[in-house]
């Protein structure tokens, strides 16, 4: 292990203060992960020294943000390993790539009576816009389920898969669950019946490696605040034969050809599906993050990420009434529990008064919440920056409360 946590906790100068006269412990980086110093400078420099609107301007200022914010779409095609720059489309994050994905490809490929298959524990962003898609176009929503310990039973796809099915929607990894799901097996059991898949990224990108073209999924999505970077960023990866397919999601400047009363012609790959002045800063500044954790080099931080993860699973199974949801020994970035007897509200509150911020509530996953038939529960979630002594004062303060609220 040659990362040095130390020294790269002091590009995160958020961490290192006080909340309620308490040293700052963030275990909340799944919903949103803080940002390096390289990040924020950036953000600055480009307001201080070159802002100025993309694509449209023809002075100085807007030629160096463009070339700036167009250099961010070659470091994203690089990041995932896509094929060509054309397919990466900045959207506002991951939900709306999701709803870009669910509204163009089901005007462009959706039927009525045509099905869409989604995971038992996806997030609320990767099931609704399947569902507004399925009610405006009369297609049908099919549930692929997952067992008690975490694992998606792939074992039923086959049943659940007809000549009907139009695309398969899963998360890399679960946001509540911590499960890294097989999503290169279910698109190649997809492909082999000329089905679709969307695969929501936006817990992956920050702890694995991302090959999309390994993966061979058809839409690969994900958000910028994440993995480090600004929010109001995301991606939409999609094969260049699909998006070529697909009719513009938005209207507007920029995603257009030429404007007459008579007709409109659109814009050619990427610009189609980027109606609008995009998050320009935030872009750019998206561009920093990736070269900070290409430097920090991925695979160690995923391994320095899993020892976290194991060492806090382990000290968390030492309190009475522990239990932890999402057992799977493919897991990342986060573990979501509850105590018998406690309310999760209440130890969040009691936590955050020790300063502690960890996430709690029904995590945008009801039906995870149903599956175990719980109200809420605690999520803890990890990046580069924590420490097992993090870790250590988090199981000391729960212990303590577990006895103060048991």
């Amino acid at each position: 292990m040659t990362l040095d946590i130390a020294k790269i906790r002091k590009d995160f100068p958020i961490l290192d203060q006080k909340v309620y006269n308490k040293s700052l412990i963030y275990f909340d980086s799944a919903a949103s992960s803080q940002k390096p110093l390289c990040v924020l400078k950036k953000e600055e420099q480009l307001h201080v020294e070159y802002y100025g609107n993309i694509h449209r301007g023809a002075h100085y200022l807007a030629d160096q943000a463009t070339n700036d914010y167009e250099a961010v779409r070659d470091d994203v095609k690089d990041f995932i390993h896509a094929e060509s720059r054309e397919e990466i489309i900045f959207t506002k994050g991951t939900t709306e790539s999701i709803n870009l994905v669910a509204f163009s490809f089901g005007e462009a490929f959706i039927s009525k009576g045509d099905e869409i298959v989604i995971t038992e524990m996806e997030h609320h962003a990767n099931i609704v816009p399947w569902q507004m898609m399925a009610e405006r176009k009369g297609a049908k929503i099919v549930k692929l389920p997952f067992a008690d310990d975490g694992r998606l039973e792939i074992e039923k796809l086959d049943e659940l898969i007809s000549d009907k099915t139009k695309l398969i929607a899963v998360a890399h990894v679960s946001n509540t669950l911590g499960t890294i799901n097989p999503v290169k097996k279910i698109i190649s059991k997809a492909h082999a019946k000329k089905i679709k898949v969307l695969v929501d990224g936006a817990q992956a990108m920050s702890h694995l490696k991302v090959d999309v073209q390994e993966l061979d999924a058809d839409f690969y999505v994900f958000s910028a605040h994440k993995i480090y970077g600004p929010n109001g960023v995301g991606i939409m990866y999609g094969k260049k034969e699909l998006l070529n397919k697909m009719p513009p999601y938005q209207g507007g400047g920029e995603m257009i050809s030429e404007v007459t009363f008579e007709k409109t012609t659109y814009n050619e790959l990427p610009y189609k599906f980027e109606a609008g002045t995009p998050h320009i800063t935030g872009v750019i500044a998206f561009g920093e993050a990736i070269r900070y954790l290409q430097y920090l080099n991925i695979e160690e931080v995923a391994t320095y990420e899993h020892q976290l993860l194991n060492y806090a699973t382990d000290k968390l199974l030492e309190i009475p009434g522990m239990q932890i949801y999402g057992t799977q020994k493919e897991k990342s970035g986060a573990i979501t529990f509850n105590i018998e007897g406690i309310h999760p509200f209440d130890l969040g509150t009691m936590l955050d008064k020790m300063g502690i911020a960890v996430r709690t509530g029904r995590l945008c996953a009801d039906p995870v919440m149903d599956h175990y038939q719980q109200t809420a529960m605690i999520r803890i979630s990890f990046a580069v920056y924590n420490t097992l002594e993090e870790i250590d004062r988090f199981i000391e303060a729960l212990k303590k409360l577990v006895t103060m609220l048991g």
